[in-house]
């Protein structure tokens, strides 16, 4: 099995949300890899700046254990191309790890694969993925089979641990 997790992002990212999930990632054994839709640097919404690895066009999503989606702002644009959902229902559909934090969930919806899930989100996003066919629920992490879903940042000693929990 690979050793690598993809992190799906772009332009508007919570800076905190994708890097303690990454150090807890990499704290498992893990290497990451950001994926973004054209394969330029994300800017964070705190200032941070993410070098991609790769585009969501040559990124294989076989080659990856995992896949991480980190919330602020990013999520809604990453919805704007079909070929994001696609790239992220691999890993619903495969069983795969799928951490998603904070707006996260919300990109999650296009996959069309939340329908009977159990997750949570932050609270404006709830009718989203209720909507979606998803259960919300507002505790800090929401462990359902393979999807693991957060609230916010308060909440990352809790995601990171079940992060670590679902990569052994």
């Amino acid at each position: 099995m690979s050793k690598k997790v993809a992190v799906l992002m772009t332009d508007h990212v919570e800076d905190i949300e994708y890097t303690s999930p990454k150090e807890a990632i990499e704290s498992a054994g893990y290497t990451v890899e950001v994926i973004t839709p054209d394969g330029s640097a994300a800017e964070g919404k705190k200032g941070g700046k993410f070098a991609a690895d790769k585009s969501t066009d040559d990124a294989n999503p076989e080659d990856y254990a995992g896949l991480l989606v980190p919330g602020g702002f990013a999520p809604d644009v990453l919805r704007g191309d079909a070929k994001n959902a696609e790239f992220a229902k691999h890993f619903l559909e495969n069983d795969k790890p799928t951490f998603a934090i904070c707006h996260g969930p919300q990109f999650l919806v296009d996959t069309d694969l939340l329908k009977g899930r159990n997750v949570t989100s932050v609270g404006n996003v709830k009718k989203d993925l209720e909507n979606a066919g998803a259960t919300f629920h507002d505790k800090s992490v929401v462990v359902c089979h393979n999807l693991v879903t957060s609230r916010t940042p308060d909440d990352l000693e809790d995601f990171n641990n079940a992060i670590k929990d679902q990569l052994k």
